[in-house]
């Protein structure tokens, strides 16, 4: 009779445990290329978002790029009545030779001044609106900035899922999934704002 079993048992053992390693290895790199896709996605999202909001940005700011210049047309508007009233109206020529001014001097200043005044209000207008259009800009650039700091740290955290995958370290899909989280709260934060 023999002593030991006809089989080896180490042998045996040593290739259970090498099967149950590779079905173990096999289920965390199927979480970490599931939560690497889920990460992918949501990466995409905030970067179409990121690239919506500048977008929108640079559209308000040209527009209020246009609005200052018509603001500006409407200052020189102003200052060109002012000066058209100064060289045609003035009474000091018919003050030098001692006679008083036409009437249709003063009336001429008056319309002047009427006109300055309607154009004042035009400038002060594309002015409040360019101020409007800039704040609003502003703001979306804001929000860009938070949609691209999201897509950072959801590439980071992506680029960790491939080493955690690579290497099989549960530290590094841990981080992964830390920054992540932290990127997918970014979003979130920035969808409700």
């Amino acid at each position: 009779m023999p002593e030991g079993p006809e089989v080896e048992t180490e042998r045996l053992h040593e290739a259970i445990h090498e099967e149950l390693e590779k079905e173990e290895g096999s289920g965390f790199l199927k979480r970490i290329a599931l939560t690497t896709a889920l990460l992918a996605a949501l990466a995409a999202i905030a970067s179409l978002y990121a690239g919506a909001t500048v977008n929108e940005a640079l559209v308000l700011k040209t527009e209020a790029t246009r609005l200052q210049a018509e603001a500006s047309d409407q200052w020189a508007y102003y200052q060109a009545k002012g000066v058209k009233a100064a060289v045609e109206a003035s009474s000091t020529s018919w003050l030098a030779i001692g006679k008083p001014a036409p009437p249709e001097y003063a009336e001429s200043q008056k319309r002047y001044k009427e006109e300055q005044k309607e154009i004042d209000a035009k400038a002060r207008e594309k002015e409040k609106e360019r101020d409007e259009k800039s704040t609003e800009a502003d703001h979306l650039l804001h929000r860009h900035h938070l949609f691209a700091d999201s897509v950072a740290l959801l590439q980071v955290s992506i680029a960790l899922g491939a080493v955690a995958a690579l290497t099989r370290s549960r530290l590094a899909w841990f981080a992964s999934m830390a920054l992540g989280g932290a990127g997918i709260v970014l979003l979130a934060y920035t969808f409700l704002k």
